[in-house]
């Protein structure tokens, strides 16, 4: 799951700064090993810091400038079982992606590609037999997400399709 993404080294020791997709930032502190780049390659945390909006992170073997530049661009991940424990109801991105919706009468209406941020709350774009649906993730609309059975059940408010 990424946490992170490499914006460029930070000093001459081979720090790295690290721009935060995480919404849990207090999580940094207890981990001791990430995941790097497409093929996540493993690399072991020598230190994470807070730095404003962003991280500053020490891994081991990267102790100079030269290969800091070469980790720019790369997804910082960490392992499932290091991801911050969620509380009901609450769900990470990539366990929505890939949900198949229906309707409360269990007409699919396609499947959830792409979640959009925009501020006040979620929006699931849903691609489907009927086109392209963006639903706002709130209780009125959302009714149902059941993750064993990889489905969510949506209410359609009216004038949506």
């Amino acid at each position: 799951m990424a946490i992170g993404r490499i914006v460029r080294p930070f000093g001459v020791r081979g720090e790295l700064r690290v721009e935060l997709l995480t919404e849990y930032p207090e999580q940094l502190g207890r981990l001791r090993r990430v995941y790097l780049g497409h093929k996540a390659e493993p690399w072991a945390v020598e230190g994470i810091r807070l730095h404003g909006d962003a991280a500053l992170l020490k891994l081991a073997g990267c102790d100079d400038r030269t290969v800091a530049e070469g980790l720019r661009g790369a997804l910082v991940q960490i392992s499932l079982r290091d991801a911050v424990p969620l509380e009901d109801d609450e769900y990470y991105e990539h366990q929505i992606v890939g949900l198949a919706v229906v309707d409360e009468e269990g007409t699919f209406l396609g499947k959830v590609t792409e979640i959009i941020s925009t501020g006040a709350n979620d929006v699931y774009v849903v691609v489907g037999p009927v086109g392209e649906l963006l639903l706002p993730a709130i209780e009125s609309v959302i009714l149902d997400i059941d993750l064993d059975a990889d489905r969510m059940v949506a209410h359609l408010p009216e004038g949506l399709l």
